[in-house]
């Protein structure tokens, strides 16, 4: 469904990014990574998932809380791979602390990197969509988009940020061919979530079964995780013709979190 196309996704070297960009690769769909850390094993995962297709796959690793490596980052997508056609801002990072207790550095750091760095990346990859007619952009927020948690001041802020500006940005693009959309998970089964779980059950001297049950139940009451590969399905159903009229949505994937 993507072939021909390229996916940019930030934050894709490993979680959620990395499970978004490996089935868009399914699709067909040339990728752009981003990301800290080793990069060989992410690119081949996505090659491998998009194997069937023959896409490319590159790597940038811009500090996505740096503007101007943001600009290196979108540069080096137009000039390698010829601009971006799927926009997926997903870099993240969190700091759970009292207000009163924030550490001010941490607080910048959060609303750079998972809300203005959704904001430079969009506004660079705007004047190529509106030009081709059409684009897809998916924000991945959070329930905490939507809702709020104690201790979280900094990415609740963010993630509604997040949302309001995904709302503002679909009425700027609403008869261009492009359309903005955020996916708002509650608890995902990444790497680092499975951490923290082993992390409780060794301190509370609970099974991991238990433990990862009693951090479920706190507020998804679904008790099951969503995956990786759940919300690169839902991106995809964006990026298809049966979403082409779907944008300023905000998608909770929360197992009911936020219907309570």
């Amino acid at each position: 469904m993507l072939k021909n196309k390229t996916a940019l996704v930030t934050g894709s070297t490993s979680g959620i990014g990395l499970g978004i960009a490996q089935v868009l690769a399914r699709e067909g769909a040339n990728l752009v990574l981003n990301g800290f850390g080793d990069s060989e094993g992410p690119i081949a995962q996505v090659r491998e998932a998009g194997r069937a297709h023959g896409i490319r796959v590159g790597h940038h690793g811009a500090d996505m809380s740096k503007p101007a490596e943001i600009e290196a980052l979108m540069a080096y997508a137009a000039s390698e791979f010829g601009g971006v056609d799927v926009l997926v801002n997903n870099a993240g990072i969190q700091h759970v602390a009292n207000v009163e207790d924030f550490p001010v550095a941490k607080w910048d750091a959060i609303l750079a990197i998972n809300l203005s760095s959704a904001f430079h990346t969009t506004r660079l990859a705007m004047p190529g969509l509106r030009k081709k007619g059409w684009g897809r952009i998916v924000n991945i927020a959070s329930a905490h988009g939507l809702v709020a948690s104690a201790g979280k001041s900094a990415y609740v802020a963010a993630k509604h940020g997040l949302v309001g500006m995904t709302k503002a940005v679909a009425l700027e693009a609403a008869t261009s061919g492009v359309t903005v959309n955020a996916i708002c998970p509650g608890w995902v089964l990444t790497p680092l979530v499975q951490r923290q779980i082993d992390d409780r059950a060794a301190r509370e001297g609970t099974a991991v079964a238990q433990a990862e049950r009693e951090l479920l139940g706190e507020k998804q009451p679904s008790l099951r995780f969503t995956t990786p590969q759940q919300l690169g399905e839902l991106a995809v159903f964006l990026c298809s013709e049966a979403g082409a009229n779907v944008t300023g949505q905000a998608w909770a994937v929360d197992g009911g979190w936020t219907a309570q």
